[in-house]
């Protein structure tokens, strides 16, 4: 597009919005997380943004179940393809039959384990997004953190959080040190929430939709409660 001004021609080239994320820092008491953090914290999630929080294993990425854009973002956080699985956190075993179909044999595994350093896989309900489940597998992965922060975070959003370890595709471990974290990711997420090292070690991933258990990774949970040796 051209305008005239006099005798001379100006070109008007259209301009192009750029969105750049400055990540918020919270430093959160690991034990007595403060209300007013938590609900900044869920307010973020609600608007559709990411966050970092502590887990009882690794750090990990989180976002509103549902929202498809702060999905995509994750997945391209973490560079991984549509048959990533993953997590649907959540506070109770009512929550979890909410988003995946339990039979009572599973009901008691999951009643026996949880909460803990463990991610189920499991045959997802009607509730969950296809785009969340696994393509071929219409399968969900849930998990039932032990972790104060998580539980409060839980609590106040009153649904679960769509999650996903943070691993970075240069790396072969978790992220555990929030400033690092920062540096790395502020551009990228809308929150990182410091409550302190969570280690190293990811959770343990059983496959609970086939006749027995199946270890998919040995991670922190103890395989005691499954028969797994």
């Amino acid at each position: 597009m051209r305008l005239l001004t006099g005798s001379r021609y100006f070109s008007l080239k259209p301009i192009v919005a750029v969105v750049y994320y400055v990540a918020q820092f919270f430093s959160i008491h690991l034990n007595n997380p403060h209300l007013r953090l938590i609900r900044q914290a869920v307010a973020i999630v609600r608007n559709g943004g990411i966050i970092v929080y502590p887990t009882d294993s690794c750090y990990a990425l989180g976002c509103q179940l549902g929202d498809k854009a702060a999905m995509t973002r994750i997945r391209s956080i973490r560079q991984v393809d549509e048959t990533h699985h993953f997590t649907l956190v959540c506070r109770d075993l009512a929550e979890i039959s909410t988003y995946a179909k339990i039979d009572n044999s599973q009901y008691r595994l999951l009643k026996a384990s949880t909460p803990g350093s463990y991610t189920f896989i499991l045959q997802a309900s009607r509730e969950v997004p296809r785009r969340m489940q696994h393509p071929k597998r219409n399968t969900i992965g849930l998990r039932i953190p032990d972790h104060p922060v998580v539980k409060a975070l839980l609590e106040e959003l009153n649904e679960p959080l769509l999650s996903s370890t943070l691993v970075l595709p240069a790396d072969e471990v978790p992220l555990n040190d929030a400033e690092i974290i920062r540096d790395r990711l502020e551009h990228q997420v809308e929150l990182v929430m410091d409550a302190g090292s969570c280690g190293l070690e990811m959770t343990s991933v059983i496959d609970l939709t086939g006749d027995r258990p199946e270890l998919i990774r040995q991670g922190k949970g103890s395989l005691a409660p499954f028969g797994i040796n």
